[in-house]
């Protein structure tokens, strides 16, 4: 079973989510203790998509982070580097457009999009300010980005009770639900390694987008941050 290891190779990562997308959905249900949905909620909230504008969701994998928009009349792309991803939501979601891409470089033209989002998927991008500029190209003047992402439990003791429960909890249910439990252990290693809430600001702002916020959300487990590209 091909393993993503935290150098975060293009073509590794790309395996790897095809190999677990059958069942990518259920395991992330198990994860997270069914927080996901409430998390999903709290991002189609933030992008605050309107009818008739368009969003990019990158990483959107399957395509359930971009369903919300498009039940709500709004045109969206789902974008995953993993064609077994985009092909499990195809079958799904034939009235949505499931687009191969890779975030460092994106097939659409500038200023496109009314809104970037990506849930899940930055840790996983090796040269993720890169990913950030190119979220920025693709983005309309005014428009906005909107990332949800694992990020660093706020209160210590929590934390250290979240790092074992990362280690020693997933491993386990991965081997009894996945038919890759070794890529789940590189995702729990990409959790504890990935930047903490000012550090991931800090690069959004590098790239470009401005009024840059956070919030944390359970505690921190996960962070939606948001930033907007400045008018002409």
């Amino acid at each position: 079973m091909n393993r993503a290891d935290l150098n975060k190779k293009t073509t590794d990562i790309s395996s790897m989510f095809d190999q677990v997308a059958e069942r990518y959905d259920l395991m992330n249900g198990i994860m997270s203790l069914g927080q996901h949905l409430y998390w999903r909620q709290q991002t189609v909230a933030a992008v605050d998509a309107r009818p008739g504008q368009k969003v990019l969701d990158i990483a959107a994998g399957t395509g359930t982070s971009s369903e919300p928009f498009a039940d709500a009349g709004v045109k969206v792309v789902a974008a995953d580097l993993s064609e077994g991803m985009l092909a499990v939501g195809r079958r799904r979601r034939p009235d949505i457009e499931f687009v191969q891409a890779d975030v460092t470089n994106l097939p659409f033209a500038d200023e496109e999009f009314d809104a970037v989002t990506m849930s899940y998927g930055l840790r996983n991008v090796a040269d993720y300010p890169q990913a950030l500029r190119e979220l920025y190209r693709v983005t309309k003047p005014g428009g906005r980005i909107v990332i949800n992402e694992f990020s660093t439990p706020t209160f210590t003791p929590f934390r250290l009770v979240y790092r074992n429960y990362i280690m020693k909890l997933i491993p386990p249910v991965a081997r009894a639900v996945s038919s890759n439990p070794e890529s789940y252990v590189y995702l729990a290693e990409s959790i504890l390694a990935w930047p903490n809430q000012d550090e991931l600001a800090r690069h959004f702002r590098e790239a470009g987008w401005q009024d840059v916020q956070y919030r944390n959300l359970t505690g921190g487990i996960v962070a939606l941050h948001r930033g907007f590209k400045p008018k002409n």
